[in-house]
């Protein structure tokens, strides 16, 4: 009985593979999500936002104190001007707020180019909204963008850029350069740009993101998300927000309305007070953190024959597996390493719509992750694919 526009998608990978991890006691690196608690003056904020009443439904565009936190916090960081009661939107985490802008700003047949591999809501979200995508291919090791094939995804029908910096699954992190090829093409073809920015403060070895929106003429066509989940790792608490020109803001706020109304009361309470007391000292030591994190898994693939490029930002690993083990696509091997190593990953075959052969060949790793677990990981697949 599933609607047809929705029936390409089937059951989510994530999904299908922590159940597998569950099943073989795997240690899970696939789904990206951390094994441990976020800051405990965040926990103890929504603990007293309970207790001081906030249960009830908040502002459907998002509590004003923390409209308020996103603005000067994106001003802050960025340099870039909101206002909080009108340019600024708190979703259910940034996937609905992805979800809401695709429904409240597209017209059934609008075009909208993405970069694959791409999150797998994305399509979707084109699709529930009657869009059509338009993929432009990101290819490994690198990543880099080809001007040329991406302007070769605009038609007089598209829309909209769906961007997504620093990138997941790839951990790109789109050069200024990049972004300024993208924002030519959107202005000659008046389209705006939905840019999914969670991972924003996870980039390492110096390399900086640079929002879009801070772009000559790009902040009047630019409605980008972020979320509490990436930086204070609470993915639970499913708390995000979007800023942008008041135009499309409201066509993402008239989708939400009617999809959640609200986010939960007493995280937008919480996320307030993460906006406004963790900042730089905050993220330079997660910075530190997640770049130990990273630099153990990534030695821990190569010493077992992987080839890896080394992500730029957010916290995920892409590898091509085929020294490793030669046993088949990117499926049998990500069910291989979870029920016979016990480690399990993504295949990321299922984050392309064009050249899906390039994914084929790669796996997904999430380093979100105690090191006490990534160090048993490391042991498992040594001890399972070692030469």
């Amino acid at each position: 009985m599933t609607a047809a526009r929705l029936r390409p998608f089937g059951a989510s990978v994530f999904s299908t593979m922590t159940a597998l991890a569950i099943e073989h006691r795997a240690i899970n690196l696939a789904q990206g999500f951390p094994d441990f608690d976020g800051p405990d003056e965040l926990l103890d904020a929504a603990a007293a936002a309970m207790g001081a009443g906030h249960n009830q439904y908040a502002r459907s565009a998002g509590h004003p104190r923390l409209a308020g936190a996103i603005a000067d916090r994106v001003a802050h960081d960025y340099g870039l001007q909101y206002e909080a009661l009108t340019e600024v939107a708190v979703t259910s985490g940034a996937t609905e707020g992805i979800a809401a802008a695709m429904l409240g700003l597209l017209e059934p047949g609008d075009e909208v180019v993405l970069f694959e591999p791409f999150y797998d809501s994305y399509p979707a979200a084109v699709a529930m909204a009657g869009g059509i995508v338009r993929p432009c291919t990101l290819r490994f090791p690198d990543f880099a963008l080809d001007e040329a094939e991406l302007a070769k995804c605009f038609t007089p029908r598209t829309r909209a850029v769906l961007l997504n910096t620093p990138h997941n699954p790839t951990g790109k992190v789109f050069s200024r350069d990049e972004l300024t090829a993208i924002a030519r093409l959107c202005e000659a073809h008046d389209a705006f740009v939905v840019s999914d920015e969670v991972y924003e403060h996870l980039t390492y070895d110096g390399v900086a993101h640079v929002p879009i929106a801070t772009l000559p003429g790009m902040r009047d066509r630019t409605l980008t998300l972020s979320s509490l989940g990436k930086t204070y790792s609470l993915t639970g608490w499913k708390t995000g927000w979007a800023t942008g020109p008041a135009h499309l803001v409201a066509g993402l706020q008239a989708a939400h309305q009617f999809l959640t109304f609200c986010s939960a009361t007493p995280f937008q309470q919480a996320a307030a007070v993460a906006l406004d007391t963790l900042r730089d000292d905050f993220v330079v030591a997660l910075r530190a953190d997640y770049t130990e994190r990273r630099d153990l898994l990534v030695g821990a693939l190569r010493e077992v024959g992987f080839d890896v490029a080394v992500p730029q930002g957010t916290y995920f690993v892409l590898a091509d597996f085929r020294r490793a083990w030669q046993g088949g696509d990117d499926h049998a091997f990500a069910r291989h390493l979870t029920t016979n190593v016990g480690v399990a990953c993504i295949p990321p075959s299922v984050f392309y719509a064009v050249d899906v052969d390039e994914g084929r060949r790669l796996a997904r790793f999430a380093f979100c992750k105690r090191m006490a677990t990534l160090e048993g990981a490391a042991g498992r697949l040594k001890a399972g694919l070692g030469r």
